[in-house]
């Protein structure tokens, strides 16, 4: 579902990310760690289209970023570590939104929006402003915006941070449920309990370079002494 070539990207004489080669299947939940600096960011905005490689491509479901954007972009969901809201829409209005820049027709969208509120236990505050919603709140509805469309792939940086423990409990066993179903997710996050919980692999940048790639079981609560020893 994700490939990468020799992926890189330089900024001056900086290389952000060198050569990066990753192979990420359908349905595998997927973590992409490393110490601030490392690349991480850069890495999803090439996977994203947001920037153009310095050499080497990225492919979304076979179809390379670059080349193919919009066959790659409707295969996609990307929820950044700061998504933006428009907070004088209510959520339904904003999914309203979300899923005309996708094409889907209204019936589709008021279908799949019912199915998400319920999942995310956002039904209740449907037709609230969203400018009013608490920090879970809006979260969840990201989150539920970004499944909207029914993406192959969904790209997610720190999903649950700021999260009380019932809104990340909810986001964790949704989106392990997800890549049951198939959905593959590419998940940026420090916090490693819940790579250690969640992740089927792992893999640690450091300087644009991929340094450590391995399945997530067998760990076993070592996952930290580990990313700090490689990354020191």
């Amino acid at each position: 579902m994700i490939r990468t070539e020799q992926l890189t990207k330089c900024f001056g004489g900086v290389r952000a990310v060198d050569g990066l080669n990753l192979d990420i299947a359908a349905g595998e939940f997927f973590a992409f760690l490393g110490p601030n600096g490392a690349g991480k960011t850069t890495t999803i905005k090439l996977l994203t289209g947001l920037l153009k490689p310095s050499a080497g491509r990225a492919l979304i479901c076979g179809h390379d970023i670059q080349r193919e954007p919009m066959e790659a972009r409707k295969q996609i969901a990307y929820v950044p570590d700061l998504p933006f809201l428009y907070d004088k829409l209510a959520p339904l209005e904003f999914m309203y939104f979300v899923g005309q820049l996708y094409g889907m027709a209204p019936g589709a969208i008021e279908q799949s929006s019912r199915q998400l509120f319920e999942l995310f236990d956002l039904t209740g505050s449907r037709d609230k402003l969203i400018e009013t919603l608490s920090h879970g709140t809006r979260q969840r509805l990201v989150i539920a915006s970004a499944l909207l469309h029914d993406p192959k792939v969904l790209i997610i940086d720190e999903p649950i941070v700021g999260l009380d423990p019932r809104s990340a409990r909810l986001v964790k066993d949704t989106l392990k449920k997800k890549t049951q179903e198939g959905l593959t997710v590419f998940m940026s996050t420090h916090l490693l309990e819940i790579v250690e919980e969640l992740c089927d692999r792992i893999a640690i940048i450091k300087s644009g370079r991929i340094i450590y790639d391995s399945p997530a079981a067998g760990h076993n609560g070592r996952l930290e002494r580990m990313f700090l020893e490689l990354t020191k």
